[in-house]
């Protein structure tokens, strides 16, 4: 390339410029007319930027020496608070349980023996009555004539013998004059028999129609309480007996009552095997009661097991002096047939899940979660008996179950398991044949 004044200049001009920035950098004082050159040619707010970029590596470069040449600490994670307590031990009672129904020891549909209309009705409906009571009047009119009829034949039979025995008297006395034939002897003592019988018939009769007059009023052939009346005063209604007959009412009888329920073939011979039979107490608790008030005794048991079903029917009998218990209650009846027994009890609330496994956590000395695979029982309140899988020495979680896992360190606090009343239950399914096995505290 040829080396003309224009090359030179241009040359000359990247020299002068590049000895002005390294003067720059090294804070070389410049010269006044370098440096009046300089303001022409270098504007002064790009000084400053470069100042300022300076700046910032120089702070970026000792912040990254200060906070990120040494990792930040982290922090340990607080140990679990747990309750832990022993396991309860206590004497419980094993019980069957049953589900079934109270019904009326006796229950009578109220029918009329005679015809006729009603006149009066003496009760009103739902009521109590006395065996004997009246309860309809039927129009007796009829039945009073007809009485009064029966007595007139008794007084006419009456006359007929007593005048045939005065015959057979006079009679009786002539035979020793031989004035009298032996054969009008005979029929006048036919006659004296055949009157009496004609007597004996009209007072039969007599005795028949005082029982119609008394069959118009309708009484309370037992105790009980009265359902509503099916007739009104002023209908006819039919006598006669049977179901031919109008039903007027129905009366049962609510002491005592009886509990019908159904058991397995399994525990029907569990029962016999044990002496259970009939005089066996029983306790029975209503749909909304939570402890078994009312005590009765086992009265009945079927004399065969159903085939199809594979179960037994029973019955109780229960004093209802207050006639509380109606007929048609639901309930749920237990009967002991197990005896008492010493078992571990914990809250059902402890037990946990895995699968089909169920399991308890316990704390170990160290305070080490570890897992127990049990067996349970029956529930007693809100505490579970523990059939296997436990020891009497085990501190078992009663709290803070869901922060405990196994392997890790807890720390424990002391807690106590104490015997509670019995959770409420509600019973909303019909009456069935399979009986729950359940256990209450021995008293």
């Amino acid at each position: 390339m040829l080396d003309t004044p224009i090359d030179r200049y241009h040359d000359a001009v990247a020299e002068d410029r590049r000895e002005r920035h390294i003067a720059e950098i090294l804070g070389d004082d410049a010269s006044p007319t370098e440096a009046g050159e300089s303001a022409e040619r270098e504007p002064r707010p790009r000084r400053r930027r470069l100042a300022l970029c300076l700046a910032l590596l120089v702070a970026t470069i000792g912040a990254w020496w200060l906070l990120g040449s040494k990792p930040a600490a982290t922090a340990a994670p607080p140990v679990p608070v747990v309750t832990a307590a022993l396991p309860l031990q206590q004497e419980i009672t094993e019980w069957d349980e049953f589900v079934g129904r109270f019904q009326a020891s006796r229950s009578v549909e109220v029918r009329p023996q005679v015809s006729g209309a009603i006149t009066r009705i003496h009760f009103t409906d739902g009521q109590f009555v006395r065996q004997g009571a009246p309860l309809f009047t039927i129009d007796s009119r009829s039945y009073r004539a007809a009485l009064a009829e029966a007595q007139a034949e008794v007084a006419r039979a009456d006359s007929a013998l007593a005048l045939s025995r005065d015959n057979l008297a006079r009679a009786q006395r002539l035979i020793t004059d031989d004035a009298i034939a032996e054969t009008e002897i005979d029929r006048l003592r036919a006659e004296v028999r055949n009157n009496a019988a004609t007597l004996a018939a009209a007072k039969a009769r007599v005795s028949a129609r005082s029982l119609e007059v008394g069959f118009t009023t309708v009484r309370a052939p037992i105790s009980g309480q009265i359902s509503d009346r099916r007739i009104d005063a002023g209908n006819l209604v039919s006598g006669g007996g049977g179901s031919a007959a109008t039903l007027l009412t129905t009366i049962n009888a609510v002491d005592p009552v009886y509990f019908e329920f159904t058991g397995s073939e399994a525990l029907f011979l569990k029962a016999r095997r044990e002496g259970l039979d009939k005089g066996t107490p029983v306790e029975i608790r209503l749909q909304d009661e939570t402890d078994y008030r009312w005590q009765g005794t086992l009265d009945f048991t079927d004399n065969g097991l159903d085939s199809q079903s594979g179960t037994i029917r029973a019955r109780a009998v229960v004093r209802n002096g207050e006639g509380f218990l109606a007929p048609g209650l639901f309930g749920r009846m237990r009967l002991a047939t197990g005896g008492t027994r010493q078992a571990l009890l914990v809250p059902d609330t402890a037990v946990t899940t895995d699968q089909t496994r169920k399991l308890l956590l316990v704390v170990g000395k160290d305070g080490t979660v570890a897992t127990r695979a049990v067996e349970l029982g029956p529930l007693v309140g809100q505490l579970r008996v523990i059939e296997q899988g436990l020891k009497p020495s085990d501190r078992v979680i009663i709290k803070g179950t869901q922060m405990a896992m196994p392997g890790q360190k807890v720390r424990a606090q002391d807690g106590r398991i104490a015997a509670s009343a019995p959770a409420r239950e509600t019973a909303r399914e019909a009456p069935v044949a399979i009986p729950a096995a359940s256990a209450s505290l021995a008293s």
